[in-house]
């Protein structure tokens, strides 16, 4: 919005400087976007080993720390709007120490990964809406808790990992984001082109003007 008004302020007032400066930060925003997708195709294998180790990280450290929840209840809602559990399977979360149970061997995983689509027991669903699974809605906000919502790794969860469903969504909304990132970067390059046009012909249009006067 403040780079668009300042295109526009300088537009309406004639401004050089103004322009000038429009287009300069529009020429850099539109050569970080162009670095941006040459390293994430380049790097990309890396960037994949990254986001797994900081995924496998946040699942490992899972509610060792009530205070510092951030990470936890955005990778809950990750996989809640994904529908998956775990990063590579369900089988990440069987030896998270804050979801083992004295009290019976069965391994627990956390109420982002319930698959409330598979069962009709409605009364399941809701003994599960802790106030930390209410809260994963669409359009929701992961926010601050300390509720430790669980359930066993035997009843009705997501069965596939994030992974997979991560790639499967970048691979049916490709068009999509590729399209997006084209429509962007055409727009900037005809902001940029007009900028530099007014820019370029300001002189002209003063000498048309004194003319008429």
């Amino acid at each position: 919005m403040g780079l668009a008004l300042l295109g526009c302020v300088g537009a309406l007032k004639e401004l050089r400087c103004l322009l000038g400066l429009y287009f300069g930060i529009l020429l850099l925003l539109f050569a970080t976007q162009i670095t941006l997708g040459i390293l994430i195709s380049t790097q990309r294998m890396r960037l994949e080993r990254r986001v797994k180790d900081i995924v496998m990280e946040t699942i490992q450290n899972y509610r060792s720390r009530p205070e510092e929840s951030a990470a936890e209840e955005s990778w809950d809602y990750v996989q809640f709007q994904l529908r998956c559990c775990g990063w590579n399977s369900p089988r990440d979360w069987f030896n998270i120490p804050s979801l083992i149970s004295n009290e019976s061997e069965v391994h627990r995983v956390p109420c982002s990964c319930y698959n409330s689509s598979a069962t009709n027991d409605s009364a399941v669903f809701d003994k599960l809406s802790f106030p930390q699974f209410s809260r994963l809605r669409p359009l929701a906000r992961p926010r601050h808790s300390t509720d430790l919502c669980v359930v066993p790794a035997n009843s009705n969860i997501y069965n596939e990992g994030c992974a997979r469903s991560l790639q499967k969504w970048l691979h049916n909304n490709l068009i999509s984001i590729v399209g997006i990132c084209l429509g962007v970067g055409l727009l900037e390059l005809s902001f940029m082109t007009l900028s530099i046009f007014l820019c370029r012909n300001l002189d002209q249009v003063y000498d048309r003007l004194a003319r008429y006067r």
